[in-house]
């Protein structure tokens, strides 16, 4: 359990085991509403329960209110252990045990089995374990206010046990010994739930692959000596010695030495990248050539990869739109279905004239037939692995939301730098005003630039490091969205760096100035993407406008515009403008915002999905719903297809929940299904459904149709 301490509230995670699908996460949620919590987010697959209160004191009280639905709130799932006796897989076998010879009397010459005695002891331990395992979720989900799957399965089977028990104890003949059905009943119900369990603990194993990464150990270095210790015990500022082979513990920046670091599990890069002094080093990831000292600069929860994780879980949870139809029909589905059975079994024994036995019979057929677990696990199981697979391709995914607001896509709108250019800058021409000193402009420059992410800030920096310039000592320096820096030296001097609207020239596109007055002009260009060309192709193909939206200047929008054949172009536009042409695009069809800086924030986070490099400024990444760990924007179309194909595999799912109830409920209350195949085809429903989701993981993903 974890306590986050807000400015009004905490935020409190809980880990929760027992449940298995949607309708336990949905039963656990409406307890916790009626509690009146917010912020609440449950993730039955991933075992994790988050929920915002202003009185810790209530928490004893949720815990054990949690846990009389029939589950179980544990400190930490990675030393929780299922007793023996709990665990599914050990009740299936010890029910098939005593199931076994009570099939086995219905072909075999063996009279003993035919006894009512003999079949009563043999279904009884396999009814008791019916009841505390289908009885207790069941009566605990009635309490809830939304009954699950297992109130169909205790019903169908007690009503077939007491059935049977009647004709025992009264010698009512043959006719009246169904203990194998009861018995039959529970256990193959207890087999689809080993293989959900199994399935269900696949679709997140992306977000277990990457928990691995963090849990490493670290070296180190107090006083000259080397201390191993647990990754979770390193602190901001501690010394590590990583050696190769290492996973790195924690993000942080080398120290000295050097090395070839593996990001792939992050980037989806293969190729190492190679890293030396002062440059940053994310935790998770493996040195695999050279060693290096590091300063731990950012540790625990607040490390990238933890992040991401955090985020993973974040997304797993959030629900398309898709699935508020199964949500709904899930929610209703079981008193619906013990209606439907009530009704069959008057029907067939008042008006069908069939015979008590028979009546009793297609009533529990319905019953065990009918799966609101399918359509519980339609829409989750296939987010979870859409949204793993996205991740190890190096897209993260911020919501299973975004999933579907993908779908349909008419115009995707594009930043110019650090997007569809390399951000990579050259600097072509510095035009000086009469009097000034080309060394002074160039330490003006760079000083002010030196405290900007901008990448046209880094290429002049990087461009103008090695001239002879004269140091400026600066005071404040502040960027302006959309405009560029503004500063002050240390004797109250003004100064401006920005984008160059004033200018006649097209082409220079900065302007310094001092206290108002021009010092210079600059020209920096950059590089159009070695993928950019195939990219624009590729979307248009699919049916997609590409659309340039840039703060820089029309001229140079219109050439790169030109030379990738984007028709439709916004140049010289401010961060409020461009929001604006975000808003009319959105009216026309849904919209799709790419972009890396400061200035893109508001569009980000206004479009239908907004998707930043991850080179981009920390506020881009936090504005967009989307975040490509890798700067190739090959990861755009990745990201498009992987979306369709999770929206396709969620509409499967459903079909096949919903095909599956509407045709197998009027089919068993019509007679024509015996409970025992009912059980059968009920258990193997959702192993369907989480083997349709599984898929996703090796289905190849082709361009997504226009």
């Amino acid at each position: 359990m974890s306590i986050f301490v807000t400015m009004a509230e905490q935020l409190i995670e809980l880990n929760v085991t027992g449940m298995h699908c949607n309708n336990c996460a949905m039963s656990v949620h409406k307890f916790l509403e009626k509690k009146g919590l917010h912020n609440i987010l449950v993730d039955f697959a991933g075992e994790e329960v988050k929920f915002s209160t202003s009185d810790e004191a209530k928490l004893p009280e949720i815990k054990k209110g949690i846990e009389n639905l029939g589950f179980k709130v544990v400190d930490d799932l990675s030393t929780h252990s299922v007793p023996f006796y709990e665990r599914v897989e050990n009740k299936f076998i010890f029910c098939a045990i005593f199931t076994t010879p009570l099939l086995l009397h219905m072909i075999l010459p063996w009279h003993f089995l035919h006894q009512p005695i003999i079949q009563l002891l043999l279904c009884l331990p396999v009814f008791i374990v019916g009841c505390l395992h289908f009885g207790k979720s069941a009566i605990s989900s009635l309490k809830g206010g939304i009954p699950n799957m297992d109130v169909l399965i205790f019903v169908g089977s007690t009503s077939a046990f007491i059935y049977s028990l009647i004709g025992t104890v009264r010698n009512l003949g043959p006719q009246y010994q169904f203990y194998e059905t009861c018995a039959t009943i529970i256990t193959l119900v207890l087999l689809g739930n080993v293989f959900e369990k199994r399935s269900v603990s696949q679709t997140t194993s992306a977000v277990k692959d990457l928990i691995k990464f963090q849990q490493v150990n670290a070296n180190r270095i107090i006083n000259g000596s080397v201390e191993v210790i647990n990754a979770k015990e390193v602190r901001p500022g501690d010394t590590l010695l990583v050696n190769q082979g290492d996973k790195i513990p924690v993000d942080g920046e080398l120290l000295s030495g050097q090395g070839s670091v593996d990001e792939a599990m992050l980037t989806g890069e293969s190729i190492p990248v190679e890293k030396q002094k002062y440059d940053k080093v994310i935790g998770g990831t493996i040195l695999v050539n050279g060693n290096f000292h590091m300063l731990a600069t950012s540790v625990g929860s607040n490390t990238i990869l933890a992040q991401i994780i955090d985020l993973m879980k974040k997304a797993q949870a959030a629900k398309p739109p898709v699935q508020k139809l199964g949500d709904k029909v899930a929610a209703i589905f079981v008193p619906a279905v013990i209606l439907i059975a009530l009704v069959t079994l008057i029907l067939t024994y008042f008006v069908g004239g069939a015979g008590l036995q028979h009546a009793i019979m297609n009533a529990i057929a319905v019953l065990v037939i009918s799966c609101p677990c399918a359509m519980g696990l339609a829409t989750p199981t296939a987010v979870m692995v859409g949204l793993g697979r996205a991740a190890k391709n190096g897209i993260l995914v911020k919501g299973g939301d975004t999933i579907e607001a993908v779908t349909n896509t008419k115009y995707v709108v594009f930043d110019k730098t650090g997007t569809l250019t390399t951000g990579k800058f050259t600097v072509n021409e510095i035009n000086i005003t009469d009097g000034a000193d080309i060394k002074h402009i160039r330490g003006m420059i760079v000083a002010i630039e030196e405290r900007s992410n901008h990448p046209i800030a880094k290429s002049l920096v990087n461009g103008l490091k090695g001239l002879p310039q004269q140091k400026l000592i600066l005071k404040t320096v502040k960027e302006e969205k959309g405009l560029g820096m503004r500063a002050e030296d240390v004797e109250g001097n003004h100064y401006f760096l920005g984008t160059a609207k004033a200018s006649n020239d097209g082409h220079f596109n900065l302007s310094l100035y001092k206290n108002q007055v021009l010092m210079a002009q600059i020209a920096v260009d950059d590089q159009i993407k070695p993928e950019a060309p195939e990219l624009i192709t590729q979307l248009k193909q699919m049916g997609i406008i590409p659309v340039l939206l840039s703060g820089d200047k029309k001229d140079r929008c219109l050439k790169v515009a030109n030379q990738l054949g984007i028709k439709e172009v916004h140049g010289e536009r401010l961060p409020e403008e461009k929001l604006k042409a975000i808003d009319i695009y959105k009216q026309k069809g849904k919209t799709i915002m790419i972009g890396d800086g400061i200035n893109d924030a508001p569009a980000l986070t206004h479009a239908d999905v907004g998707v930043s490099m991850n080179d981009a400024s920390q506020v881009a990444i936090q504005s967009a719903s989307v975040v490509l760990l890798n700067t190739d924007l090959h990861s755009v179309i990745k990201f498009l297809q992987i979306s369709r194909h999770t929206l396709l595999t969620i509409k499967q799912n459903l079909f096949w929940a919903f095909a599956y109830n509407i045709i197998a409920i009027p089919v068993a209350a019509m007679g024509f299904l015996n409970p025992m195949v009912g059980a059968l085809t009920m258990a193997f429903s959702d192993v369907v459904v989480i083997g349709n989701s599984l898929r996703l993981k090796i289905k190849k993903v082709g361009p997504p149709a226009p």
